[in-house]
């Protein structure tokens, strides 16, 4: 036993000040997790408050407010004094104050009024106070807010290691030494070194420290005295700690562990170890990106994936993502996931195709930490390749048998297919919490399952023909559960081409042919809603006499109603009709009644549509405060699909109210026909592909017109 004041480590000024203005002080902590609910609780917030965020003015104050309560002292020097920190740390808090200081100070004459939060709107003319540049990988403001959320990192682990000691001094009492191992004890249920030079007399032991976190759940955290240390020592982690062959062994190990690597990888990165052991890492600590679909700095993110391929492996997330659960628990060594994710956004900013420099990076951490050559190509090759099914299943249609053959072609092996599925599920799962939705894991895991068949030869050998006639018997077989006639769905489908049974499934085949089978030839418009099968919004069948202008007047009715089109299969039959099937959601309203929706859908879009009216332009939409503020430039591409019978439209550009409806309105005014569209948003950035035909699409001078037209409605939106 011993006692809790700070009395182990000696300073000629300590006493324990146990006075009530001290403790009522100490006492009022307990207010700020209260108060960080409404400053948004992470350091890493996109538009931190510079007094309230962690890290920020009020954490500094809090301190100091303590101290001087407890007759510790009014300044940072004074505070060393009475050994509650180092002078070393004294210098830094002193150091990063001044810095928020400056920032809330310039603030305040940008913004002429009281303002503490580093909004979008003024972070770009605050950099440039601060006299920064862009660079070709780098907004100035991105390089600001670097500056700033270093400091706030540091400022965290420094009020952590006061506070305690505070507390120490403050509530002295008897606690239990329970010893660890020759290093290490638990002190209050923290673990703590039993020698405050341990880290510097073996600098291996630094990680040792969080791998002993791991196999101890009974410990919550680390002591001040520890953290001291660590922070002390922590540039031992140098060259030659890392060429170190114990080192990496224990880096692995951490990785390796059954329970607690996520935590203790978030604790290496707070405490400044996970950068210095790989500095590839430690150049994108407090990274911002400014693409309208990264809510979340670059190690924060990376972190957060790494977090989402462990929930995987945890028996009570199982129901989440049951594919998930199930393909991670039958993948041997698990790790090799962690490490891709460690290093599939670590070259960001750096310049050049981030995933390319990526696998470099992952190649060389896996060649020094002894991995085997199977295992280095697979993660080498998920670094590289870490976007390709995401880009393949909201860009592609996976529907067709090329796009899944040609897709199987490169992932090879079915331990690829499961790794890459995994980790794509992880990212965008990790990039903002309204990137990921039940649409996206759908489209993921039809692709996962055709492209298992292809691997496995279920597909391969099935030819189309073979693979249609199946999809249709399973649509018979839905339509008789319906007690639809035998060989009713036949007036429909005499009207179809193959290219309708190969981009829908047998389910919505059968939705169409119940109910169009009687009504065939039908002059009026048809219009039918359901629950889409994904989980999320609403399937729209539009059934009627082709019409000019048809896809812009329906993506018009749309954008009014302020749903969002997921997606959109456009079809034409052999007698002239428009068959197309659309999905839709509430984007602002996921709770959405979509009963009354589907009400008012089917009666409005048949009415409109039955009206003819002129597609007029669609009014231009307000953008969001990020998207005004760092601005994304459109891009349009436009190029011939491989059958040669279709062009392939690729757009992206910042996401807004009506952005698709002037799109369509665009492609009308060419007389460009839509076959179909994958429309895609990531938080506020749109990537959409669209398949169209027309006749001036063969005229280059009508390329060149189509695609100028495109960029000018882009840049007015």
């Amino acid at each position: 036993m011993r006692s809790r004041d700070g009395g182990r480590r000696g300073h000629p000024h300590q006493s324990a000040r146990t006075t009530p203005a001290g403790r009522i002080a100490f006492a009022l902590c307990a207010l700020r997790p209260a108060l960080r609910r409404d400053a948004q609780d992470t350091a890493y917030n996109l538009e931190p408050n510079l007094k309230e965020s962690p890290g920020g003015r009020r954490d500094l104050q809090t301190i100091l407010w303590i101290a001087r309560a407890a007759g510790f002292g009014r300044t940072w020097r004074e505070i060393a004094a009475y050994g509650l920190m180092t002078a070393a740390e004294a210098r830094e808090l002193a150091r990063h104050e001044r810095l928020i200081d400056d920032l809330r100070i310039r603030l305040h004459y940008l913004t002429g009024r009281r303002e503490d939060r580093l909004v979008f709107d003024v972070q770009a003319a605050l950099a440039r106070e601060f006299g920064l540049a862009d660079t070709p990988s780098r907004r100035a403001s991105e390089q600001l807010m670097q500056r700033y959320y270093r400091a706030a990192k540091s400022i965290r682990q420094l009020n952590v290691i006061v506070l305690q000691n505070l507390h120490a001094r403050l509530f002295p009492a008897e606690v239990t030494v329970q010893p660890i191992d020759t290093d290490f004890q638990a002190v209050d249920e923290l673990l703590d070194v039993k020698d405050e030079e341990l880290f510097a007399k073996r600098p291996s032991a630094i990680l040792e420290s969080f791998l002993t976190l791991q196999q101890h759940p009974e410990l919550k955290g680390m002591s001040a005295p520890a953290l001291r240390a660590l922070w002390r020592y922590r540039t031992r982690v140098d060259a030659a700690f890392r060429r170190d062959p114990g080192n990496r062994a224990r880096f692995l190990s951490i990785l390796r562990q059954p329970r607690g690597v996520t935590h203790e990888l978030r604790r290496m990165n707070q405490y400044g170890i996970l950068g210095r052991y790989l500095p590839v890492f430690g150049r994108i600590v407090g990274q911002m990106q400014h693409d309208l679909y990264h809510v979340y700095t670059v190690d924060e993110h990376i972190l957060m994936v790494i977090r989402n391929l462990r929930r995987f492996t945890e028996p009570q997330h199982a129901h989440e993502y049951p594919l998930c659960s199930r393909l991670i628990a039958d993948f041997a060594r698990p790790e090799l996931l962690y490490i891709a994710g460690l290093f599939h956004d670590i070259a960001k900013a750096r310049g050049g195709d981030h995933s390319r420099l990526g696998s470099k990076d992952a190649r060389r951490f896996c060649r020094q930490h002894g991995l085997a050559a199977e295992d280095t190509r697979l993660v080498t090759w998920l670094v590289e390749q870490h976007l390709l099914m995401s880009l393949t299943a909201q860009k592609q249609d996976i529907s067709d048998p090329a796009v899944i053959a040609a897709f199987a072609a490169k992932i090879k092996t079915e331990r690829r297919l499961a790794a890459l599925y995994l980790l794509t599920v992880a990212d965008i799962r990790g990039t903002s919490p309204r990137v990921w939705n039940a649409w996206k894991a759908k489209l993921l895991e039809d692709l996962f399952h055709a492209t298992q068949s292809q691997l496995t030869g279920h597909a391969a050998t099935r030819k189309l023909d073979d693979s249609l006639e199946a999809r249709r018997s399973e649509a018979v077989r839905q339509l008789r559960l319906y007690a639809v006639p035998d060989t009713a769905e036949q007036a429909l489908w005499r009207k179809l081409d193959s290219v309708y049974f190969q981009r829908h499934s047998a389910d919505e085949i059968a939705w169409h042919a119940r109910q169009l089978y009687f009504r065939v030839e039908g002059k009026e418009p048809l219009v039918k809603a359901r629950l889409s099968r994904a989980g999320v919004g609403l399937q729209v069948m539009i059934y009627l006499p082709d019409q000019k202008e048809l896809f812009a007047r329906i993506c018009s009715f749309f954008g009014n109603a302020r749903l969002s089109i997921l997606d959109a299969k456009v079809h034409t039959t052999r007698h002239g009709y428009a068959l197309d099937t659309f999905t839709v959601h509430d984007p602002g309203n996921p709770n959405a009644a979509y009963r009354d929706v589907i009400s008012y859908v089917e009666f409005e879009l048949k009415r409109v549509l039955a009206a003819r009216a002129p597609v007029e332009p669609p009014p231009i939409g307000r953008i969001s405060r990020h998207l005004k503020h760092f601005p994304l430039t459109p891009e349009v591409r436009l190029f011939p699909d491989d059958k040669g019978t279709h062009y392939i439209l690729e757009i992206v550009a910042g996401d807004r109210p009506g952005l698709l409806a002037r799109i369509a309105y665009t492609l009308a005014s060419a007389n460009i026909n839509v076959a179909s569209a994958k429309i895609n948003t990531l938080g506020e950035r749109a990537e959409d592909v669209f398949l169209i035909d027309g006749a001036r699409l063969h005229d280059e001078s009508a390329l060149l017109r189509l695609e100028t037209a495109l960029y000018e409605q882009l840049r007015l939106m």
